[in-house]
């Protein structure tokens, strides 16, 4: 049974719902790959998923007469990345921030949809956060789930060559057609290149990298306005390694 969400820094009018469930659908990913970024009218039957399934998910995630779908994925310190479905009765988004019950406030990592803000995550970022030690009861645990919950927010000119293959592995281990992964997770990662070759890097004395998209919320440091010591932390949790 699906429970409430909240978060009090999050300023919505709509009822919040944790909606992991949806993870076991791979509708469910073919959805939220394509509606944040690629085609979200392009045939699902290629991708080995039926096109009754994927309509009705879309149709889902989009529905303003429900509560707004949220999934987590919760990493090391007590951190917490947070995908919601925002959808208002004239707009839909799908809004992408990370948060610590301890400061008062969330870093924006950016918005797919109706007004669109981003990249969030450099590509060794989105590996941390999804290889990372779970922490408690909530949120997605499957690595590759994780991976493709927050891979909308990725954008970074230094991607490594095995990135194509580490998101079609990740696409097809969450159901999508194995023959079709390869060319699907080209595809997303080639959107990339819209960003403009996207750099990350430190400034200052704050241990959490910007980035240089003028489109982006990370132009300035994430979650601003937090101790030196909770940056710290933060910039351990997006930086931790991974497994060999």
């Amino acid at each position: 049974m699906s429970t409430g969400v909240h978060i009090p820094e999050y300023l919505q009018d709509g009822e919040l719902i944790a909606s992991e469930d949806l993870a076991r659908e791979p509708a469910f990913w073919l959805a939220h790959v394509l509606l944040t970024m690629g085609d979200p009218g392009e045939p699902a039957e290629p991708y080995g998923v039926a096109a009754s399934a994927y309509d009705a998910m879309v149709d889902r995630l989009g529905d303003p007469e429900q509560p707004w779908p949220v999934l987590r994925v919760c990493s090391d310190g007590g951190h917490t990345a947070y995908a919601v479905y925002a959808n208002w009765e004239d707009q839909n988004n799908v809004d992408f921030f990370i948060r610590h019950p301890d400061w008062g406030r969330l870093g924006h990592l950016g918005q797919c949809g109706t007004d669109e803000a981003g990249p969030g995550l450099s590509w060794t970022e989105l590996l941390a956060l999804a290889t990372s030690t779970h922490e408690g009861s909530e949120g997605l645990t499957d690595p590759s789930e994780r991976l493709l919950l927050l891979l909308p927010m990725l954008g970074d000119a230094d991607m490594p060559g095995e990135a194509r293959d580490t998101v079609a592995g990740a696409l097809s281990h969450c159901g999508i057609r194995a023959d079709a992964a390869s060319d699907l997770a080209a595809t997303l990662l080639g959107e990339q290149e819209s960003v403009g070759g996207t750099r990350w890097t430190l400034t200052g004395d704050n241990p959490i990298a910007v980035c240089s998209s003028p489109y982006s919320p990370r132009q300035v440091p994430l979650a601003l306005g937090i101790t030196q010591d909770q940056a710290r932390a933060l910039a351990t949790a997006l930086s931790s390694p991974v497994p060999g």
